[in-house]
């Protein structure tokens, strides 16, 4: 049963030119509309997954930071009331780094939220520009530094490979990063998504983005400067000191289930993936109609889920299971990989076996998308 619920908030103040999340920009929003909307979502959610009480909560979007803190609070609340909270619960919410933003963090923290995820991005202000952010370094940092006074756990995002940027830029703002103080970042590449304004500006030749090589060499530096510091990679681009891991973010990389709420969030319980109508409008007139925002509700075969646990597992350092996915699944092992590949992609030192798990090396995690291709059976991704 679901141990874990996302709340998503999808209205930004911005677009950002790489982003590809369900984000909107709304002239004006009607909190009260939105509160019962989500309300309403979360107990349909409770109704079909209840029993268990929650061990983590994730407010994400858009920008959460904008939710009133009172509706956050009121969501808990009832969040509590429908599933009951695990002692040490994580409820993390995604906060931007504006000063308006960050002078409601007490009142949030008040609310129940007890860890943030900051959105950073870049500690070098053309960089910033660049990415379309709306908050500079200044602003940034002071807002990192109100966070670390009002939550017991912070953790910021960098985004890097950034066009032209060489090693020597990345290992000093990295180091830098590093200083601030948190025991956890998320340090993600910059990807051209499709329908972003950074995927037209490439086809436009407005900029190209970093080549494969000088990308690896980015990647070579993170690992070690962050091993180094107490912050080993726990996934292919998240770094946190032992027992400071997102909760959540475990949750989907192990594939538990979980409950997803608000406007394109997807969830997943009981071997049914569920999804919410994207567009704001839409999903509140799907609501008020059905008492949900459910796009679609879908079964999904063994084979699916199988595939779908490896993909998202082989993102972790610790690696995958595979005698516990057989016998979840009902699948061989010997049906859930690629055998001839494996032994080939071993003695390339890309990947690892050992006591029933198997994994990817740091060598291979740069390579990660080929490699899932490789290792994950044919027999699973074509079910």
């Amino acid at each position: 049963m679901a141990r874990a619920l996302y709340i998503h908030w999808p209205f930004c103040l911005k677009k950002c030119p790489y982003c590809d999340f369900n984000s909107h920009v709304r002239t004006a929003v009607e909190m009260d509309a939105w509160e019962a909307a989500l309300m309403a979502d979360m107990r349909h959610e409770a109704q079909l997954a209840a029993g268990e009480a929650l061990d983590s909560i994730f407010f994400g979007g858009g920008t959460p930071s904008l939710m009133p803190p009172g509706l956050v609070g009121r969501l808990l609340e009832e969040a509590e009331t429908l599933w009951g909270f695990d002692p040490a619960i994580e409820i993390t919410l995604e906060a931007n780094p504006s000063s308006v933003e960050a002078a409601n963090f007490a009142s949030l923290a008040s609310a129940g939220v007890n860890r943030v995820s900051l959105g950073l991005q870049s500690l070098d202000d053309e960089a910033l520009r660049f990415l379309g952010r709306l908050h500079d370094v200044a602003e940034g940092l002071a807002a990192l530094e109100t966070a670390q006074k009002h939550f017991a756990r912070v953790s910021f995002d960098l985004i890097y490979a950034l066009p032209g940027q060489n090693a020597s830029a990345w290992q000093s703002e990295l180091s830098r990063a590093i200083a601030l103080g948190t025991d956890h970042l998320s340090l993600y590449q910059l990807t051209i998504e499709a329908n972003t304004r950074f995927a037209t500006d490439v086809r436009h030749g407005v900029f190209a983005p970093l080549d494969d090589d000088p990308c690896a060499d980015l990647f070579t530096i993170t690992r070690g400067l962050t091993d180094a510091a107490g912050l080993p990679a726990y996934e292919v681009s998240n770094h946190a000191r032992a027992g400071q891991e997102s909760r959540h973010n475990l949750t989907y990389w192990r594939y538990h289930d979980y409950c997803g709420i608000g406007p394109g969030a997807h969830g997943r319980r009981i071997g049914t993936a569920t999804t919410r109508h994207k567009k704001p409008e839409n999903y509140l007139t799907a609501v008020a109609a059905n008492g949900h925002g459910i796009s679609e509700d879908r079964q999904l075969h063994s084979r699916e889920q199988a595939a779908e646990a490896l993909l998202m597992g082989l993102r972790l350092g610790e690696g995958v299971p595979l005698d516990q996915l057989s016998v979840r699944f009902a699948i061989p092992t010997e049906q859930l990989i690629n055998q001839d590949r494996l032994g080939l992609l071993i003695d390339l030192g890309l990947a690892w076996t050992h006591d029933a798990k198997l994994g990817v090396t740091a060598a291979g995690m740069p390579l990660l998308d080929a490699l899932l291709a490789e290792l994950v059976h044919d027999g699973l991704v074509a079910a």
